[in-house]
């Protein structure tokens, strides 16, 4: 893996996200988890480069992101969908999401993960968290459609500063 600097940031992240996808990952090189996730976005903030990323509290990843102070933004390449599906649908609770998945864990000099199978991973460091409020929201359709029934929880959007980006 090569550092890039950020003004060699290419990607388009509404394709890179919203359908590549990401794993987010955090925890140490003794115990970690990864997640996918497709809602987030890359942006300016506070005069530092930045992205965000929406957790739910039930999944397993959300408790390793709490723990520790920078988590990683992975993406696979379509190619690596079949890893997505299985990081997405299966908690690391019950299986081993590494051995899986086949994915190749490499340690950056922070300590954090990233993975062989990575095009692009973006090591972050957390500077905000919050909760998604119900009585927050402006728009009641979003509200009903995406936490009403079977979904789970309000997300924790978590704003993250981008530390290292690190491409093949």
């Amino acid at each position: 893996m090569k550092k890039l600097e950020i003004k060699e940031l290419s990607d388009n992240f509404f394709e890179s996200i919203g359908k590549e996808w990401m794993l987010v990952t955090a925890g140490t090189k003794e115990k970690f988890n990864t997640m996918t996730a497709s809602w987030g976005g890359i942006g300016w903030l506070w005069n530092k480069p930045v992205a965000f990323v929406f957790i739910r509290p039930e999944r397993y990843t959300y408790e390793f992101i709490e723990k520790n102070e920078s988590l990683t933004l992975s993406f696979l390449g379509e190619e690596n969908k079949k890893i997505h599906a299985i990081c997405g649908s299966k908690s690391g609770r019950n299986i081993d999401k590494v051995e899986e998945t086949g994915l190749k864990p490499v340690f950056t000099e922070q300590g954090n993960i990233l993975f062989e199978q990575s095009r692009l991973t973006l090591e972050c460091k957390k500077l905000y968290a919050d909760g998604i409020k119900p009585e927050c929201f402006l728009d009641k359709e979003s509200l009903e459609k995406w936490y009403g029934g079977v979904h789970g929880g309000f997300h924790k959007i978590y704003i993250v500063e981008i530390k290292n980006i690190y491409s093949r």
